[in-house]
């Protein structure tokens, strides 16, 4: 009885621990698994599985099933001892301390002082004293910092090594041939486990009763993962300490990014302040609005049939609102957020190469990325070809089926890209279809007498809101989709390491996303009112037959919708995003651990409470990079439309990066430590998006904003030659005699709000000549003027930003002067001390063997003096 109460009724101290039953051994990964009824050739895989295990030399403990909370679930902790983790060591080439960094650390800001609201305590920020490494070697064990054993390789880095193994290891006996039956990933998918997960050293919201423990998640909990420590600086040596190199690097760039991003909402604040300000200046909306001209000129009807002739002046709310992003400081704030992007990436650069220094990741692609066959490759590639780099016969992809591969894919992308075309195209039809309906039904409508909100509902804003709405509802839906279908086009593909595979996802999962959420943008930016005709020759969506009618723009410009689509599109998805990262994960681990509640607190273990959390899996971290490059996108793209875009992309990431601390420290279980010495294959894309955001927001402002008309009239076409934008709106609008629309044009009987005959000539939105005239309806001087002044100054505007953006890159280098000289003095002492350290070895070597030749050579003197006695 007192035997089996000291292994099972264990006290919190033990059952809360990370080491084994003995308290020495620690544990570096668990797997777990229920007995099923008909798991007999389950329970032999686990059982060859688990024999090989320990042939390598991995340490198993089983937990029985009735230790566990549910009463059926098996825990097996796997230890690796020193030798284990040596071996490892020095076939990954994990870089460890060999001496102290002897280099003066110069790094002090001036002021200081000012900085320390937002610091933290130096034991968070630098957990670990600074030195210079080097790849381990096994059999000069003797050269590095070696103190405890037991500690040198701290968890993230043990736990790395016992996944490479589990990877790797096979659960076939010798004799049977069937080399595809291996690694722990094709054990977890055909259910052999239920799980592989590396432990949490403690409790969240307390640290471990264990001395020996670090307790780091509690640390990281109290420090980095509480949303009131928003203003705070991210612990990003400890984050990589113990979540690895791979989500410390994701986190140093999302925390760059939000910083840089508080520039571009200072400035594209005061833009909009701007625009606020010289709300009274703005001459063109006192036209509209006003009752002598905006409440005289009637305006043709906007679709056929169902729409009647209406007042400018009904469009009064939207041009002054239009007004808040369509001003001078438009064009200001799109050239500034083209040198702004190149700035952030320029400085990004140098951010990364000081941490793969200060994370010993220099050189890191060479000898692990490109070295380590992902487990799938080498189990599906039969055929075997000689590395000429390391000159043994590795597995390899025919060309011919690699090309097959190739061609399947991209033709299933073109596909899918296609698909989501084809929804975009529903939606535009659905706005010219429901814009008449609206048009309709609203002329009448009771919510038009309201007082303040009653003017602002018009057919355009409900078209334009529920077309978005809808748009937003078939994004989320198609995402799901993609998801799917971008990992089984990837897996088909065969890549051959992880970082070959993270690449290929990410491109194809970014042309999806891409085309999803921005194709509805760059149909209001470039599309809307480009192609409309005129009235009495109209253009429509599919031919005449289908009587969609293409969509105008209002007499204050396109920019509005635009910026409409913007706020719903970009808004939308970042609260559900939030909302779908902090609520779902927390509901089911409340819903997991709902039997746990019902026990003693000290009989929940510690591998029982993180197998009742969620599971981050491998792509984790990419799903959280493409919201963020997604969100990039929109406030770099179409930022021209909607200067306060980088605002709310700044309040969304500092929530975003306590919401994404809080899950991954709370609510998921310990990633496996992985490394990683840059954000990989997202750096090329952001690089390709800054150079395409120079060009959208050079067509945005020419083309959907009316910035350029106005000021082409100003300067060129101002009757009185003053310097003023008095008699813009009657300039900018032709002249149509109503009496020559056709019958398929003209509205119906009822469907005008006023008398028809006060008046018999209506106007549009263009430059045209006037009826009776004997180019009538043709193009005038003036727009070929103003197409000319758009092509200019996107010419302009491009080759200007351009020439800064070249001049920036080329002004900033890559890579730190300081971190230059610190990597060349880590390699120069390297070289140093592994020559001295093979002379000492050499001399002692030396000095044996002659110490032992002098031993010999006195013992035969002594046996030839016996001899001669």
């Amino acid at each position: 009885s007192l035997d089996h109460n000291i292994l099972t009724g264990r006290t919190l101290l033990d059952k809360d621990s990370v080491f084994f039953r003995d308290g020495r051994r620690r544990i570096d990964f668990v797997l777990s698994y229920v007995d099923d009824k008909d798991g007999e050739r389950k329970q032999e895989r686990r059982k060859l599985y688990e024999a090989n295990l320990e042939k390598v030399g991995l340490e198993l403990e089983t937990e029985d099933k009735m230790e566990s909370d549910d009463g059926k679930t098996y825990f097996v902790k796997i230890h690796a001892p020193w030798e284990v983790l040596a071996t490892y060591a020095d076939v990954l080439k994990i870089k460890v301390p060999f001496k102290a960094n002897d280099i003066p650390d110069n790094s002090e800001m001036p002021m200081n002082w000012l900085s320390t609201p937002f610091r933290l305590p130096g034991h968070i920020m630098h957990p670990e004293p600074d030195y210079f490494t080097a790849p381990f070697n096994k059999d000069k064990s003797d050269f590095f910092l070696i103190g405890d054993k037991e500690t040198f390789f701290p968890p993230s880095t043990r736990n790395r090594i016992v996944y490479y193994i589990l990877s790797r290891c096979s659960y076939f006996r010798d004799e049977c041939g069937d080399k595809d039956k291996k690694g722990i990933k094709r054990l977890l998918n055909n259910g052999t486990y239920n799980a592989a997960f590396p432990l949490h050293d403690s409790r969240y919201w307390i640290r471990s009763r264990d001395p020996s423990c670090e307790s780091e998640r509690y640390s990281l909990y109290k420090h980095w993962a509480r949303f009131f420590s928003f203003f705070k600086e991210q612990p990003l040596n400890l984050i990589r300490k113990y979540y690895g190199e791979k989500i410390g690097i994701y986190f140093a760039w999302l925390g760059f990014y939000t910083e840089m991003l508080l520039f571009a909402a200072i400035v594209g604040t005061i833009c909009f302040v701007y625009g606020f300000l010289t709300y009274d200046d703005n001459e063109w909306s006192k036209e509209i609005c006003s009752a002598e001209i905006g409440g005289k000129i009637v305006m043709c009807p906007l679709c056929d049939k169902k729409c009647g002739y209406w007042k400018l002046n009904s469009t009064c709310n939207s041009s002054w609102q239009s007004h808040l992003f369509d001003n001078v400081g438009t064009v200001f704030f799109a050239i500034f957020m083209g040198i702004w992007v190149t700035l952030f990436l320029e400085f990004w650069k140098r951010r990364q190469a000081r941490l793969e220094y200060e994370w010993d990741l220099v050189d890191f692609e060479e000898e692990q990325q490109q070295l380590q066959l992902r487990p799938e490759y080498e189990t599906k590639c039969t055929n075997r070809k000689l590395n000429r780099i390391t000159q043994e016969m590795e597995p390899y992809l025919p060309i011919t089926s690699k090309c097959a591969r190739t061609c399947l894919s991209g033709a299933t992308v073109l596909f899918w890209i296609s698909l989501i075309i084809a929804c975009i195209i529903g939606v535009i039809a659905y706005r010219l279809a429901v814009y008449a309906a609206f048009a309709s039904i609203m002329k009448d409508n009771p919510t038009t007498h309201l007082q303040v909100v009653g003017p602002l509902i018009t057919p355009q804003l409900a078209t334009s809101v529920t077309a978005s709405c809808i748009n937003f509802v078939i994004i989320m839906i198609l995402n799901l989709m993609y998801e799917r279908v971008a990992v089984w086009i990837t897996d088909m593909e065969i890549p051959k390491t992880h970082l070959e595979y993270e690449n290929k996802l990410t491109v194809k999962m970014f042309l999806f996303q891409f085309v999803n959420y921005y194709s509805s943008c760059f149909y209001v930016a470039f599309f809307k009112g480009k192609f409309v005709g005129y009235p009495g020759d109209y253009v429509y969506m599919f031919g005449k037959w289908s009587k969609l009618r293409n969509e105008e723009c209002d007499p204050g410009g396109c920019l509005i919708e635009l910026t409409t689509q913007l706020v719903i599109v970009m808004t939308g998805k970042q609260v559900w995003g939030n909302i779908q990262e902090a609520l779902v994960p927390w509901l089911m681990n409340w819903w997991g651990s709902r039997k746990a509640r019902s026990h003693p607190e000290s009989l929940y273990s510690r591998w029982e409470q993180d197998h009742d959390l969620q599971v981050f899996g491998q792509l984790g971290l990419f799903y959280e990079y493409l919201e963020m490059v997604i969100q990039f996108g929109f406030i770099t793209l179409f930022v021209a439309s909607f200067p306060l875009a980088p605002l709310l992309a700044l309040i969304n990431n500092i929530i975003e990066v306590r919401v994404d601390s809080w899950k991954l420290t709370t609510q998921f279980r310990r990633p496996v430590a992985a490394k990683a010495h840059s954000i990989g294959a997202w750096q090329e894309i952001l690089n390709g998006m800054a150079i395409l955001s120079v060009v959208t927001n050079a067509f945005i402002v020419a083309f959907t904003s009316d910035m350029i008309p106005r000021l082409v009239y100003m300067y060129a076409y101002q009757p009185q030659g003053e310097m003023n934008m008095k008699g813009y709106i009657n300039n900018s609008l032709s002249v149509f005699n109503i009496s020559e629309f056709k019958l398929a044009n003209r509205p119906e009987d009822g469907e005008n709000p006023f008398c028809l005959c006060s008046f018999f000539l209506c106007r549009y939105r263009d430059y045209r000549y006037p009826p009776g005239h004997e180019k009538q309806y043709a193009h005038t001087m003036q727009f070929w003027h103003i197409l000319a002044a758009k092509l200019a100054f996107i010419i302009i505007m491009e080759h200007v930003v351009f020439l800064v953006k070249f001049f920036v890159a080329w002004m900033i280098p890559d890579v730190p002067s300081d971190v230059r000289a610190r990597v060349k003095r880590e390699r120069y002492l390297v070289q140093e001390y592994l020559h001295n350290y093979e002379v000492e070895k050499l001399k002692i070597q030396l000095s044996q063997n002659n110490h032992g030749e002098e031993l010999t050579l006195s013992a035969s003197r002594i046996t030839i003096d016996i001899i001669g006695d």
